[in-house]
């Protein structure tokens, strides 16, 4: 566990979207290229480091043991984005994406947009980011809440740019997002984790949380288009596959 600690990532995820708002009306709006490119740069390696602890901490046993979970972690990935496919995850993320960057584009061309459409703009923005469910998961299952707190920094500089083209309501969106977090994170600790934990399957699924979230890094830095959404299905194919290969 991440400093042993109870499940705050959504609490540090909405306070970031709110810290984000209160600079962007002080004036601190959109980054020159240079620093944008630091930010991200550094959200990268963030979000890769923390992804890579989450997959060693959920490893345990001898070490032909860490070496097969690992592989069921991996596995488990590449048969969910397969199954992602299928259902169709990411296209209804795109979907939902393209409607808050419509509020957005509007707003843009005739300043400032309506409060109503920066709030459903943050709203669906930040709570269909793939980061948000595999973090959640992981604060739930395992108290890491690194995740959601490299999210919420990601999630405040949008909304700092926000401030510049929306009225001051839509940074009430940090309370659906609150309620989002909590809800997928309360589900998975007390719901998902007795289940599991009885079974000795949690780390199969922190495992792949932590591989998903080193692919946020490819998204990150532009390097890849990687559809993150996705590979989400992975979450669940995990603990089955972890069964088993029991």
């Amino acid at each position: 566990m991440f400093f042993n600690s109870p499940v705050i990532g959504a609490t540090l995820n909405s306070s970031g979207i709110l810290l984000g708002a209160v600079l962007g009306w002080l004036g601190w709006g959109a980054l020159p290229v240079r620093t944008e490119a630091f930010f991200k740069s550094g959200l990268a390696a963030f979000t890769a480091f923390f992804g890579l602890q989450l997959v060693w901490q959920s490893l345990d046993g001898t070490f032909m043991a860490e070496v097969k979970q690992v592989l069921v972690a991996v596995l488990a990935v590449v048969l969910g984005g397969g199954l992602g496919k299928l259902l169709r995850v990411q296209q209804l993320s795109n979907r939902l994406g393209r409607q808050a960057v419509g509020y957005i584009a509007a707003a843009q061309r005739h300043p400032p947009g309506g409060a109503h459409d920066g709030f459903l703009a943050a709203m669906t923005l930040f709570c269909a980011a793939p980061l948000g469910i595999i973090g959640a998961l992981a604060d739930g299952l395992s108290d890491y809440f690194p995740l959601l707190a490299v999210k919420g920094v990601m999630d405040g500089l949008a909304m700092a740019g926000f401030a510049r083209i929306f009225r001051w309501p839509f940074a009430l969106a940090a309370v659906p997002v609150w309620l989002f977090l909590q809800l997928w994170t309360q589900a998975a600790h007390y719901l998902l984790l007795p289940v599991l934990n009885a079974r000795q399957l949690t780390g199969s699924v922190t495992a792949t949380a932590g591989l998903l979230a080193c692919l946020v890094t490819l998204v990150i830095v532009g390097a890849r288009r990687v559809e993150l959404a996705g590979y989400l299905p992975a979450l669940a194919v995990a603990p089955l596959l972890a069964r088993l290969t029991a």
